[in-house]
């Protein structure tokens, strides 16, 4: 066989295969929706009021920059995230994998 010719079949092999794959993903149906995330549920179940003021902020979007009260979340937020030997209060899911150094 010519190598030309072993060449073009299998190009046409390739986009055989190209095309019908994408036909099958066209064909499927969709997906549900998921639901909220392990971690979100977990944090919007807690009673911690720093974490509802700051889900109040986060509403908020552009205007939470200038409310007083998001400003005073956010610096107690930070002040707990960067204090030595902090921990997160909340729950790390169980589908987390550790980091090994």
């Amino acid at each position: 066989m010519d190598s030309k010719l072993l060449a073009r079949l299998g190009a046409i092999v390739f986009v055989a295969i190209a095309i019908t794959m994408t036909a099958i993903e066209m064909a499927r149906a969709p997906e549900p929706p998921r639901g909220e995330s392990a971690a979100i549920a977990d944090i919007s179940a807690s009673t911690d009021p720093l974490l509802i003021e700051l889900r109040r902020c986060q509403s908020l979007g552009q205007a939470g920059a200038s409310d007083a009260d998001c400003l005073r979340a956010w610096a107690e937020n930070r002040r707990r995230f960067l204090a030595p030997g902090a921990r997160p209060a909340a729950r790390i899911p169980d589908g987390a994998i550790p980091m090994e150094n």
